[in-house]
């Protein structure tokens, strides 16, 4: 949990960078980021120069080559500020810009990703600011470092620009818990943006699977192989990377791609374990769009079109939770119609939990869901538990304030004894669909359809008794002002 004093320490780096005339949100994360990065990068030089005093070897796997010492965040960290930000600017990006290249068999994607870093800091007094407040932050503890910087992601949300990017966290780990990641697991978000959903898997990982990372081979593919993220944002891609690095992953694959554009999708049944929150609006052209998509599902909707892309992504018995606009459960285009038949028809639907409207505000007031299913490629949907959530603890106003009603405990604990749900009265909040209920409404997956409304019988007095009730108190008001009337005369 990040401390009082640390949330100070990043609100004032915050605040530098805003009087310093950098006000995007993104940039000062953009910027954070790459002094952070090289941070990181001098404690991993650190540790390999530890590791070589004791062995009395070279030094292995040197992030720093003998001509490059003084480019060290130890090395500049201390300069004065014109010295340090003529230093920064003339040849510590130029490195950073490089660093790809020189340790290019390492097979990390950080480095890739800051090819195109650049440095927007305007003066040398911020960035010796922003640097000595940096050096203040404890970088050493994974859960610290890592909840230092998904704090600072909150604040594009908070700043009102680009929330988009960001799906609330505790909705993110709804759908991890949900899912329950193995360490066996290959698990992607095509669209990552920070890696939040990543993130957050590789936390279940460690807290539920501990042994995980003592074995050599599963601790080798946690590091390297098991998290997958694509986005068509630079940005998001460096800001997604530090993500993961400061919560301790190693090397994921965090890659450039216009996830759904044709050639795209080369990664076809990879992967176990989807969980992603894909861009709802707008629409493709066809002639950009990938057409193995289009052969699934004909359409240029984002939306469907990402659902068809999940199909593909995943192997046979990999599973999925994907927030999708409403619109998906009970759009009446074809489109929207073949898909809801092949999750039903030709893959396992495990479940449907409705959203509130308000989740993702201040920033989007759309009606959302989360869509569990299981890739199977010969149907098994046997009852499809649906779920209508409330409240997510918090506030449904723009405003988001913590309050005591909270559904989301209430949706993991009855959805991990599902079998316990046979026979809960469609007026419930969760309850089981039988496949073949849904088949007969057309696939519709709205719960509304499904849904049982209970209302309370209200018994209404005669309307003789009523009037007669009035014409008594009409009397009654006719004799008080006959009494006032000869009170007056």
């Amino acid at each position: 949990m990040i401390t009082g004093e640390l949330k100070s320490t990043i609100d004032r780096i915050w605040d530098a960078f805003w009087s310093g005339g950098i006000s995007n949100p993104l940039e000062v994360i953009e910027q954070i980021t790459y002094l952070l990065f090289l941070r990181r990068l001098d404690d991993f030089h650190v540790l390999a120069e530890k590791k070589a005093l004791i062995s009395g070897g070279e030094v292995q796997d040197p992030r720093f080559l003998p001509d490059q010492e003084h480019l060290r965040w130890s090395e500049f960290k201390n300069l004065e500020p014109q010295a340090m930000f003529d230093r920064v600017s003339n040849e510590v990006f130029p490195f950073l810009r490089t660093y790809g290249q020189q340790v290019g068999g390492d097979g990390s994607t950080y480095s890739d990703h800051m090819k195109d870093a650049r440095f927007t800091i305007p003066n040398a007094n911020l960035l010796s600011k922003v640097v000595d407040l940096i050096a203040t932050v404890p970088l050493e503890n994974r859960d610290t470092s890592g909840d230092l910087y998904e704090y600072m992601l909150s604040k594009i949300a908070s700043a009102g620009t680009n929330g988009q990017f960001r799906t609330p966290r505790h909705i993110i780990q709804l759908m991890v818990d949900m899912t329950a990641p193995t360490p066996d697991d290959e698990i992607c978000d095509p669209a990552c943006g920070t890696a939040g959903f990543l993130v957050a898997a590789s936390e279940y990982v460690r807290e539920q699977h501990p042994s995980a990372l003592t074995n050599a081979q599963q601790r080798e593919h946690f590091h390297r192989s098991m998290f997958h993220g694509y986005d068509f944002d630079n940005v998001m891609l460096r800001i997604g990377s530090m993500n993961m690095l400061l919560h301790g992953i190693e090397a994921p694959d965090i890659r450039y791609r216009d996830s759904l554009s044709e050639g795209a999708s080369s990664d076809s049944e990879k992967y176990s374990l989807i969980l992603a929150n894909p861009p709802f609006a707008g629409s493709l052209d066809y002639e950009s769009t990938s057409k193995d998509l289009q052969r699934v599902v004909k359409t240029k909707k984002t939306e469907l079109l990402f659902l068809a892309l999940f199909l593909k992504l995943l192997a046979t018995g990999g599973r999925a939770a994907v927030v999708v606009p409403d619109g998906v459960l009970f759009g009446s285009s074809k489109a929207h119609k073949d898909l809801r038949r092949i999750l039903v028809e030709e893959q396992k639907l495990d479940a449907v939990v409705k959203l509130p409207s308000g989740v993702f505000k201040p920033y989007a007031g759309v009606s959302t869901a989360i869509v569990f299913f299981t890739k199977t490629d010969s149907g098994g949907t046997d009852d499809v538990w649906f779920y209508d959530v409330k409240a997510d603890g918090f506030s449904l106003d723009d405003k988001r304030n913590p309050i005591d009603a909270n559904d989301l405990p209430d949706v993991l604990s009855r959805w991990k004894d599902r079998g316990a749900e046979q026979g809960r009265a469609r007026t419930e909040q969760s309850f089981l669909v039988p496949k073949a209920e849904i088949a007969e409404q057309g696939y519709d997956l709205s719960l509304n359809r499904y849904k049982e409304i209970e209302y309370e019988e209200e018994e209404h007095r005669p309307p003789l008794e009523i009037i007669a009730d009035l014409e008594k108190l009409d009397a009654e008001i006719a004799e008080g002002l006959a009494d006032l009337k000869a009170m007056l005369s």
